[in-house]
């Protein structure tokens, strides 16, 4: 038997267990806090209780009852769908400008951009606490987490637009040009269908990263525009973590992104996969 044959063999078993290994490596967290979230308090740091215990729904009626937990789950759809919406009008008209229309400054804009993301939020958040608090008054609001949520996440949304309308052939916009489509209807009718698959899955990374955004939504809100990271930031006392109650939230808010991304893979892969060689 020749060494490619046995080679061949042993990478038809290799590879396949090694990526069960992984994958069961990043799903044991999630898989932990879930299982977690079913013990009280006092059975979640005892080392006997591993696996063996009663389960018991109380932390997740203590989080409905006690914490107002939808109340938060609104304020996080709230920020997160609007934020998104917000960054694609922006970088939608943004990429295309520089995809289709380039100078010769645009791949010195787009690194700057970029750039930014490199910014240490620690270093702005005091002129940021003391602008929106004294100064504008928006602390606290719907409209200041909105708002920073974009500008956040709006570099990487123009830099994975910009990434997916450099894949559309320009011939076929220089074709509706010369047939009198308006600009208006080049976006509806040409750029925005070829690119839907990549524009659905920026929409919904940004919705994601919006969602999970924890340093500025804890930092820049009390009660009002409190999202669910609020919540589980809350779940901590001068005596410890409550790590019962504390995996119940975290379970309850990582659930409707895993739901999301569980119906949308489909879509997030295409566009992920835009423009790539088949």
């Amino acid at each position: 038997m020749s060494p490619f044959v046995r080679s061949s063999r042993f990478g038809t078993f290799f590879w396949p267990i090694l990526a069960w290994v992984l994958a069961l490596l990043f799903f044991f967290p999630i898989f932990w806090m879930v299982l977690t979230s079913f013990k009280t308090d006092a059975d979640a740091v005892k080392p006997e209780f591993l696996f063996f215990f009663t389960p018991t729904l109380e932390n997740y009626f203590n989080m409905t009852e006690n914490y107002d937990y939808w109340r938060f789950a609104i304020n996080s759809g709230i920020t997160s769908v609007f934020a998104t919406l917000f960054t694609l009008s922006v970088g939608v008209p943004a990429a295309y400008a520089m995809a289709f229309n380039p100078s010769r400054h645009t791949k010195d804009i787009l690194v700057w951009m970029l750039s930014t993301k490199m910014l240490p939020a620690a270093a702005v958040l005091y002129p940021m606490t003391f602008l929106t608090k004294n100064m504008l008054g928006l602390f606290d609001t719907h409209f200041l987490v909105i708002l920073v949520l974009s500008l956040i996440n709006l570099p990487i949304v123009i830099w994975m637009l910009f990434t997916y309308f450099k894949e559309i052939p320009k011939e076929i916009i220089e074709a509706g040009k010369m047939d009198g489509v308006s600009f208006w209807g080049e976006m509806g009718d040409i750029v925005l269908p070829l690119a839907w698959g990549g524009l659905a899955s920026t929409a919904l990374l940004c919705f994601i990263f919006c969602w999970n955004e924890a340093y500025w939504t804890v930092r820049l809100t009390t009660t009002d525009a409190a999202t669910l990271s609020k919540l589980i930031e809350g779940n901590r006392a001068p005596e410890g973590l409550f790590f019962g109650r504390l995996s119940a939230v975290s379970t309850a808010a990582v659930g409707p992104i895993v739901v999301l991304g569980w119906f949308c893979q489909k879509q997030l892969v295409r566009g992920l996969t835009f423009g790539a060689v088949k």
